[in-house]
């Protein structure tokens, strides 16, 4: 083989270890979202493990718009709580997929808690409604439970106050200690949730 032939190999066989180095792993993009907070990094994780996450919920029971909904709140927890990953305890899949599992849990915990105010929310069926009629209200609450339990928890408990505890904008301000226009926003964004939760689940009427 001529110098030259071998000069050409060895220069593509650094090219390529090279290009192989600069590729970065998950756990270097979840820690310069940490450290950096860059955005590009979040982006990449956002399309790796956002279908993934999405799948698993759907696997363990989720409705489509429940999952949709939690995957959202999984990758603002990667994005707020990156700078608590550390690559010296778990990969980053096993962090992210932790998140998730946690997020799952307190779905089903809250939609335990809120089992019996759900009837509330929902119309309570007549006695006279046929048997399709009480099955449709009982889809309807199953949705409507799935749909409360997949709200953040902060805006799930202006949700109980205002809506089954009957307090004003102004008594839940004074009681949870938040700004009025907190309050009203954190309401305002719940109850847009809630409504696109239901359409999505094909819910027209509670």
């Amino acid at each position: 083989m001529s110098q030259l032939a071998i000069g050409y190999a060895v220069s593509r066989s650094t090219h390529g270890a090279q290009s192989a180095a600069a590729v970065p792993t998950l756990e270097d993009l979840v820690t310069a979202v940490g450290v950096h907070r860059d955005g590009a990094a979040f982006t990449r994780l956002f399309d790796h493990f956002g279908p993934r996450v999405y799948a698993q919920m759907t696997r363990l029971g989720l409705a489509s718009y429940a999952a949709a909904d939690l995957t959202q709140d999984v990758m603002e927890a990667i994005w707020s709580k990156a700078y608590q990953f550390d690559r010296r305890k778990s990969a980053a899949a096993t962090w992210i997929f932790h998140i998730a599992r946690n997020r799952r849990i307190d779905v089903r915990r809250r939609s335990r808690e809120f089992a019996c105010a759900v009837e509330d929310f929902c119309s309570i069926p007549d006695e006279s409604e046929s048997n399709d009629d009480r099955l449709a209200a009982a889809e309807r609450e199953r949705c409507v439970r799935e749909a409360l339990g997949a709200l953040p928890h902060e805006q799930l408990t202006l949700v109980k106050l205002a809506f089954f505890d009957g307090l004003s904008h102004s008594d839940i301000a004074a009681q949870t200690k938040l700004p009025l226009g907190t309050v009203k926003s954190r309401l305002r964004l719940a109850f847009s949730r809630l409504r696109r939760s239901l359409h999505d689940a094909g819910v027209t009427k509670a």
